[in-house]
């Protein structure tokens, strides 16, 4: 009878690991900018580590991404309020950072998708000089900006003060024009330079625009030592990244939700900045950025 009841346990164990090796693994998608590749790298080790198999797609465009959550085609991404908000849900209205995750929260639940812990980040749009060149003009807010443009127009027109942009906030409909419009920035079609996200940098960075259009937590605005200017006047979103998972791969996942609430939890403007720099800057890849971090918060 003991022999009976070690063999049917064996048989048990033996069947119940069987079924956890094939068992489909969590598909993680994320985007494709240096950030999103390090959040998917961190991801994936931090739940291999508790035991959970996760197969990650990178360099998914977000509309995409969005569909395939909602057509339970992948599991989970980290997504950020301010897209949710505007571009899945067509809210322009101006919102505290908690107000949006409140919303986008609620909203979002109605197609079954879970935001979990927001990071205490936000990767939004913001305008940024040189710091020097800041700190001696004494230019610290947009208003400020908006301010000097506007005197040199006027004792100084032949010199053009020319701002770097990116091609799609140059042409979306909640980019440069209600961004004029709210600071009543008057510019001359010659002082917008458009071109691709990543020279903006570098064209701050080398004198060849006098401002650019940067993301808050890009490594190089810290690397390159630019001064993001504040958006006194509150136009740009929050875009605070927050892991997204569809409700029933949370409840068929027991301990998912606290494993990326811990990672979540780990994330804000300069831990992120600082890791993006690694990547950017160093030429370190995201896995091993990601392992190093890991492994200093105790987490592998």
């Amino acid at each position: 009878m003991k022999r009976l009841t070690r063999l049917l346990g064996a048989l048990a164990a033996a069947a119940l690991f069987s079924a956890s090796a094939h068992a489909a693994p969590l598909i993680l998608a994320t985007k494709s900018f240096t950030e999103q590749n390090i959040l998917s790298a961190m991801t994936v080790q931090y739940l291999q580590k508790r035991g959970f198999q996760v197969q990650p797609q990178t360099n998914i465009a977000t509309v995409i991404s969005r569909n395939a959550m909602i057509n339970k085609q992948i599991d989970m991404t980290w997504e950020y309020t301010g897209t949710s908000l505007i571009i899945f849900n067509h809210i322009n209205q101006r919102m505290s950072p908690q107000e949006s995750y409140d919303t986008v929260k609620r909203l979002d639940a109605k197609h079954g998708l879970v935001w979990l812990k927001p990071a205490n980040m936000n990767n939004t749009y913001a305008f940024a000089m040189q710091r020097k060149r800041a700190e001696a003009e004494h230019i610290t807010t947009m208003s400020q900006m908006v301010a000097k443009i506007e005197q040199i127009r006027k004792t100084d027109p032949r010199h053009n003060w020319l701002l770097g942009l990116d091609l799609e906030f140059a042409g979306r409909s909640d980019g440069m024009k209600p961004l004029q419009q709210a600071y009543g920035m008057a510019l001359d079609r010659p002082q917008i330079r458009q071109m691709d996200p990543g020279l903006v940098y570098n064209a701050i960075r080398d004198g060849f625009v006098d401002a650019g259009l940067v993301y808050t937590t890009d490594g190089r605005v810290k690397g390159f030592d630019l001064k993001v200017l504040e958006d006194d006047k509150g136009f740009f979103p929050s875009y605070a990244v927050t892991p997204v998972v569809r409700e029933d791969t949370l409840k068929a996942n027991p301990g998912l939700e606290e494993a990326l609430n811990t990672l979540s939890g780990l994330l804000n403007n300069d831990a992120i900045m600082t890791l993006n720099a690694k990547v950017d800057i160093d030429h370190q890849t995201p896995q091993q950025v990601a392992h190093d971090f890991l492994h200093e918060k105790g987490l592998l």
